[in-house]
């Protein structure tokens, strides 16, 4: 696998996903979310990028459907739920369908149309998505894994660049990573996961999240969420493959449900 890492505003030509598979990070805070609401029992995300668009959708599928998102780091008026993942719990979501509209991950995944695949990856899913990213591959002869971080209000963040690191140093672990090659931009990713995690005392599951919490505070979007007060959604997106379940956008209906 030829791995690329992306960033959404800055770098990323347009196509450049294009016949491979794309995997979107928002970690702080819409891939998160979609993770956890598909593993809270959510029917299916259908992300979409315009408040107005969600609206709409959420009318024409009816009364099991609920919008959550935001705009600003805020829950949108009139919307049901936020963009925290611990709002998306199985009592709230469970079998119904999730209309989510934010402002930098819903549009990361709109921008990878051209991708032959399209997966949600973050830091709590991350070795389950480096997983879903070679099961496709070889089923459908995809050489190309694109590593898309949405950042925030149009700048790279580091907690973004850390999630496509921690991918990419699961999928190495995997014994078809001998043949795998890596962008420039996915060998500073991987390498600053793993100056990361090297610096903790100890490389305990604790630890990790500890110093990945940390690094999100002095990220943009984590201080965003410091600033609005809900610095208690750090450490639920900083728990290292805490959540082994992937969403895959399907093409034919634009909704995101569990890989496999």
């Amino acid at each position: 696998m030829h791995w690329h890492c992306h960033d959404l505003f800055q770098r990323m030509p347009a196509g450049a996903t294009a016949g491979g598979v794309a995997v979107v990070i928002d970690v702080l805070r819409a891939s998160t979310t979609m993770i956890t609401a598909l593993a809270s029992g959510a029917a299916a995300v259908w992300p979409v990028a315009d408040v107005d668009e969600a609206r709409a959708l959420a009318r024409r599928l009816g009364p099991r459907a609920i919008l959550g998102g935001e705009r600003g780091g805020v829950m949108i008026e009139g919307f049901a739920l936020g963009n925290s993942p611990t709002e998306y719990v199985r009592d709230r979501i469970g079998g119904h369908d999730v209309v989510l509209t934010t402002t930098n991950g819903t549009a990361a995944l709109a921008a990878c149309a051209a991708a032959a695949e399209t997966l949600v990856g973050a830091i709590v899913n991350r070795r389950a998505v480096a997983a879903a990213v070679r099961t496709l591959g070889a089923a459908r002869g995809l050489h190309h894994a694109h590593l898309v971080c949405a950042g925030t209000d149009g700048s790279v963040t580091a907690e973004d660049v850390l999630a496509a690191g921690a991918i990419l140093d699961a999928a190495a672990a995997d014994p078809g990573a001998a043949a795998d090659t890596l962008d420039a931009a996915a060998e500073r990713a991987i390498a600053a996961f793993r100056q990361l995690v090297a610096a903790a005392p100890s490389l305990t599951p604790e630890t990790t999240a500890a110093a990945l919490v940390a690094a999100f505070r002095t990220s943009p979007g984590g201080a965003n969420l410091v600033d609005l007060g809900m610095a208690s959604d750090l450490p639920v997106c900083a728990r290292l493959d805490a959540v082994p379940v992937v969403p895959r956008l399907e093409r034919t209906t634009g909704r995101a449900v569990v890989f496999g």
